[in-house]
C-alpha cells in the first residue's frame, strides 16, 4: 500500500515546490504591474476583446513558465553552495579525491593540430 504524502517529505520535491510559488508569484506581479502600468495600450486592448480572461490566462501561463522555471532552475544550480556561509561567496563542496578506487591520472599530451585537421575536413 503507498504511502501518502511521500512527495511532501521529500527535501528536492520541497525546494522545486516552493521555488514554483515563487516563480508563480512574480509572475502575478509581472502581469498586474503590467496591467497598472499600460503600456502600449495592452490593459485597453486586453480588456476591449469579449474573452479578456483567454488572453490574460495565456499571458499569465507564459510568465509561469517563464519565472516558475527560472526559479527553479536557479534552486537547483545553488545546490552545490552554502549560500549561508559569508563572506565572498557559498562554500564550494569539494568532489572526492578518488572517484575509482585503485584508478590512477594518465598523462595525455594534446595535440594543437587536432583542431586544424577537423576544420580542414569539414570543407
Amino acid at each position: 500500500m503507498p504511502r501518502r504524502g511521500i512527495l511532501k517529505g521529500h527535501p528536492l520535491f520541497r525546494l522545486l515546490a516552493i521555488n514554483l510559488a515563487i516563480g508563480v508569484m512574480i509572475a502575478a506581479l509581472l502581469l498586474g504591474g503590467l496591467l497598472y502600468l499600460n503600456p502600449g495600450h495592452l490593459r485597453d486592448l486586453i480588456f476591449a476583446d469579449d474573452s479578456p480572461g483567454t488572453a490574460l490566462g495565456l499571458l499569465l501561463f507564459g510568465f509561469v513558465v517563464t519565472f516558475g522555471s527560472a526559479a527553479m532552475g536557479s534552486a537547483i544550480m545553488a545546490m552545490g553552495t552554502d549560500l549561508r556561509g559569508g563572506g565572498k561567496g557559498g562554500r564550494k563542496l569539494e568532489l572526492p579525491i578518488e572517484l575509482i578506487p585503485g584508478a590512477k591520472a594518465i598523462p595525455v599530451r594534446a595535440d594543437h593540430g587536432a583542431r586544424s585537421v577537423r576544420r580542414d575536413h569539414l570543407r
